[in-house]
């Protein structure tokens, strides 16, 4: 069985004619949606269903697709709250310094003096560079955003599970 990895989430339509505002969650919108691009939608309570990208263009925080056979809003309106993925067999070759979110999602986060601050469990995406929402290990403790920028992340070691970073002042409070 192949493994899914989800690039967004159909959150509403926009105009008439099939058009689907996405929620993106990949690091590769522009390959993901491009035209002619395979995604499956999943939904709660319904078949899994294959989507072939007809257009794609973006609009304030959104990426709006339309899909091949689904002209009208009619069609889309159960595509609502589903979740769009792409196969691991169409997840492209990477340069040896570039990571999917799937990858980096659940690694541990170390300082370099090795204390274990916590675990990546969600990947933001806000503008010039992504951050990393860190699960702190210490109880009490609020979630720690760390900007993937080279002064603070040194070392990402997936074979290890672990990131080494560099805490810059003001980083963690």
């Amino acid at each position: 069985m192949e493994n899914y990895f989800g690039v967004g989430k159909i959150v509403n339509t926009q105009g008439l004619k099939g058009e689907v505002r996405v929620i993106s969650r990949t690091d590769f919108a522009e390959e993901r949606y491009q035209k002619g691009s395979k995604l499956r939608l999943f939904r709660d309570g319904h078949e899994t269903l294959d989507l072939i990208v007809k257009s794609h263009r973006k609009h304030k925080n959104f990426d709006l697709l339309t899909f091949e056979g689904y002209p009208r809003i009619e069609d889309v309106e159960v595509f609502r709250d589903g979740l769009l993925k792409v196969a691991e067999s169409d997840l492209s070759e990477l340069e040896d310094d570039e990571f999917y979110y799937h990858e980096i999602v659940g690694l541990d986060i170390y300082t370099d003096e090795g204390e274990l601050l916590g675990k990546v469990k969600e990947i933001l995406s806000p503008g010039a560079n992504d951050v990393w929402v860190v699960k702190a290990v210490a109880k009490g403790k609020k979630d720690i955003l760390i900007p993937y920028i080279e002064p603070v992340v040194k070392e990402i070691n997936l074979a290890e599970g672990k990131v080494v970073i560099t805490v810059i002042e003001g980083l963690i409070d």
